[in-house]
């Protein structure tokens, strides 16, 4: 009878591992050739184009913020934050809300890929390739025989380029 509780309470307890692993489950997205990932955690959905309004007096890779039921989220095109050339947007190219500071932030990539369970023994830090502390880049991960960067929203979108007027967010 112990032996049946027992089994029992491993079964009920293996879906809370799952979730335990969400720390180590990376949404993963390319640019150009390139693929990047951002912890799942911060994720909150995945939307495709729409129409973008401008906000003067912004950094060039910030394209304005959208209404997204309601809420006005802030846009950063990865591509322009990382100094890669602009190009048109496309059917594949989508936007990336994720939860930083508790606020919504976009995310304007060239395609999603797929989530990824990448362990810390799979993850290298960056080291030498970053420019410090301010570096998004939090490591580089090995996945088979690629090399996936891993970033930290935090340092990506800086609060103080976001910085939005207060009478926009109204």
């Amino acid at each position: 009878m112990a032996e049946d509780l027992t089994s029992t309470a491993r079964a009920e307890a293996q879906p809370l591992s799952d979730t335990d692993n969400v720390d180590d489950m990376y949404l993963t997205f390319a640019l150009g050739s390139e693929e990047y990932g951002v912890g799942i955690g911060r994720v909150t959905e995945i939307v495709g184009m729409q129409r973008i309004m401008g906000v003067p007096d912004v950094p060039a890779w910030i394209k304005g913020v959208i209404n997204l039921r309601g809420k006005v989220i802030p846009l950063l095109d990865v591509r322009l934050r990382f100094g890669m050339p602009e190009r048109l947007y496309d059917e594949r190219t989508v936007i990336i809300v994720l939860d930083v500071a508790d606020a919504p932030v976009g995310l304007i990539v060239d395609g999603v890929s797929e989530v990824l369970d990448i362990l810390p023994s799979q993850i290298d830090r960056p080291g030498q390739f970053g420019r410090g502390s301010k570096s998004p880049v939090m490591g580089l991960a090995r996945v088979g025989e690629r090399v996936t960067i891993l970033l930290d929203a935090e340092v990506l979108v800086g609060d103080d380029d976001l910085a939005i007027p207060a009478d926009m967010v109204a």
